[in-house]
């Protein structure tokens, strides 16, 4: 036997006996430490004084950006710092794309200790990249390694989850992709602590706040993939009989292999709605802080004046507020990315694109009036629904591709389409930057900078709404034959139930029953950090409401 068998997925299938509420919790394990990519900004204002501590050292006005990479006597701009956020989504679409096959044949065990490996190994090698102030270091680390990492480890519960949770679908997979959007709000209050502590006269303490990180995640994130099980083909949830075949003929009882996708027009039009729904609820999100400030101005505060004529305090009055708003989005991203994936089990996931899809058409055009008429309260709850409608398309997408084309390659068929987000990361924040300064250049007031912005966003997701209006049911000749499925399932070392019942699985097929402490126990390990950082957050938000 080699070292890593225990990693195979021959070694993962499940027992008969095992409880499968074990697994959302090792998914979330993994999701809440990658989803720290969300809150990396937390980062950006200390190291952009890493060589001055106090102040930026600005580089010298004739030094070209690729002097400003290999410096080690001028301050990195924020700007530059930010490139990390492109990076990580386009690593993350990329990597959920090429590796989504593999994760297939070799379990969600196996993806899962190379995804801790990947980010948590970015993190370190970032690190080092702080410490010696190269910035291509950290480009190198956490962008494009651990964007690897982040791939692997947002895919990999996907197709476990769903095949452990027939019934429930939408619930499952939004439980542990509730996850990513949750990372933020542990991993950035945690990190503004480990900052404080470790800072010195020297050292604004990023670099030790890494290496600290990158040793937390890495012991979740190997205990979250070791807790990983596969069930065994056959197996079902007691008491429950698959519905009949005609209740629903947007949900196939058939498999399509991933290398066929690219060809199916279904794919693309899912890949569309998806692209179009991130593009816009990205578009909020990366921009939410300066969106609120520059929008409503001194009245966040009881002051009727723009935000360029109030004073040094009181826009760090505003600002404290900003932050609020941007963690309540948080918290919307999160609990959407749950209720609405489990809501598309009752009302179908091609009905809950569209409650998406038309309510956010709805709210974009809505927010420049309810800006114009100084409407706060209606404004951030506008905001927050999108937020929510955001979280919730990815989290009902895996459900809505396992209706689509079958659950057999349903992860590798995910990390396809997320290449969509890849795409997005980059387009949505670029759509809104370069429109809000188009339109600051051309002399429109900061107030009124996003609203041609807001219709544009608005257009996008009612061009969604046409594209979801056109899903089909899969024709039948892109699914796999008896033969091919057959061959599927051998290099996905399955194992029928019926061959199991009575015996001792090489790897975790035991007929003992999951001890009920333990399934306690793992929900414990992740949920007091997701209670201790939705609490953060909303002392933060409170700020709002005072």
């Amino acid at each position: 036997m080699g070292l890593f068998d225990f990693l195979s997925k021959e070694r993962t299938i499940a027992g008969p006996g095992f409880n499968r509420w074990l697994v959302p919790p090792a998914a979330l394990a993994i999701h809440l430490c990658i989803g720290m990519a969300y809150g990396f900004s937390v980062f950006w204002l200390p190291l952009s004084k890493a060589i001055g501590i106090t102040e930026s050292v600005a580089c010298a006005a004739d030094m070209g950006f690729m002097a400003q990479i290999f410096s080690t006597t001028c301050d990195w701009k924020i700007s530059m710092l930010g490139w990390m956020y492109t990076l990580f989504f386009v690593f993350l679409g990329l990597a959920a794309w090429l590796f989504g096959g593999w994760l297939e044949h070799a379990g969600p065990r196996k993806a899962g200790i190379v995804s801790a490996v990947c980010w948590c190994g970015g993190l370190v090698i970032s690190a080092f990249g702080i410490y010696t102030h190269q910035i291509w270091l950290m480009w190198l680390g956490s962008g494009v390694i651990g964007g690897i990492g982040l791939g692997l480890g947002y895919i990999s519960p996907v197709s476990t989850l769903i095949k452990w949770f027939p019934d429930r679908r939408g619930m499952a997979t939004g439980m542990a992709i509730m996850g990513f959007g949750g990372g933020a709000v542990i991993g950035a209050p945690l990190a503004d602590r480990l900052m404080k502590h470790f800072a010195t006269a020297n050292s604004v303490g990023v670099w030790e706040t890494f290496l600290a990180l990158a040793a937390i995640y890495f012991v979740f994130m190997v205990a979250g993939a070791l807790t990983y099980r596969v069930p065994a083909t056959g197996w079902k949830p007691e008491g429950w009989t698959p519905p009949a075949k005609s209740a629903n003929t947007m949900i196939t009882s058939k498999h399509v292999h991933a290398s066929r996708v690219w060809g199916i027009p279904q794919f693309w039009l899912v890949w569309g709605v998806l692209f179009l729904n991130v593009s816009a609820g990205i578009g909020i999100l990366g921009m939410a802080s300066p969106l609120i400030q520059e929008m409503f101005g001194g009245r966040l505060i009881g002051v009727d004046v723009g935000f360029n004529d109030l004073d040094t305090a009181q826009k760090g009055q505003i600002a404290a507020i900003a932050a609020g708003f941007t963690g309540l989005l948080s918290l919307f991203n999160i609990g959407g990315r749950f209720v609405w994936a489990s809501c598309s089990d009752y009302i179908g996931r091609k009905a809950t694109y569209f409650i998406f899809l038309v309510l956010g058409f709805i709210l974009y055009v809505s927010i420049p009036s309810l800006a114009a008429a100084g409407q706060l309260a209606l404004f951030v709850a506008c905001a927050c629904i999108i937020l929510s409608m955001y979280g919730g398309g990815f989290a009902t997408v895996p459900a809505y591709l396992a209706d689509l084309f079958g659950t057999q390659m349903v992860g590798a068929i995910h990390g396809r389409l997320l290449t969509a987000w890849a795409v997005a990361g980059v387009a949505g924040p670029l759509l809104i930057n370069y429109l809000r300064e188009y339109q600051i250049a051309n002399g429109v007031p900061k107030a009124q900078a996003y609203d041609v912005t807001m219709y544009v966003l608005s257009g996008l997701v009612l061009l969604g709404v046409l594209l979801n209006a056109m899903l089909r049911p899969v024709a039948d000749k892109y699914f796999m034959t008896d033969a091919e499925l057959a061959a599927e399932k051998k290099l996905a070392h399955e194992r029928d139930i019926s061959t199991m019942t009575g015996t001792r699985g090489s790897g975790s097929g035991s007929v003992a029953t999951t001890s009920p402490a333990v399934t306690a126990f793992a929900w414990l390990a992740v949920g007091i950090p997701l209670a201790f950082g939705i609490w953060v957050t909303l002392q933060k938000a409170s700020a709002l409401f005072r």
